[in-house]
């Protein structure tokens, strides 16, 4: 004997609330010509980094 289940989790996840806009950077405003920067976060110190091949990397 097989038992139906109900379609629920067929339906698409609809967020409650609207979702903000997220801000978009171009990462050339960021690095302004320099490989690497640092940033500072929470007491934190980050590092990101262009690889050769044109990738990032972020080390803390």
């Amino acid at each position: 004997m097989m038992v139906e289940k109900p379609d629920t989790l067929k339906q698409p996840i609809v967020a409650r609330h609207a979702v903000a806009e997220v801000r978009t950077l171009d990462s050339s405003e960021i690095f302004r010509g320099a490989n690497e920067i640092v940033i500072r976060h929470e007491g934190a110190v980050y590092r990101m980094k262009i690889t050769r091949q044109g990738k990032l990397i972020l080390n803390k």
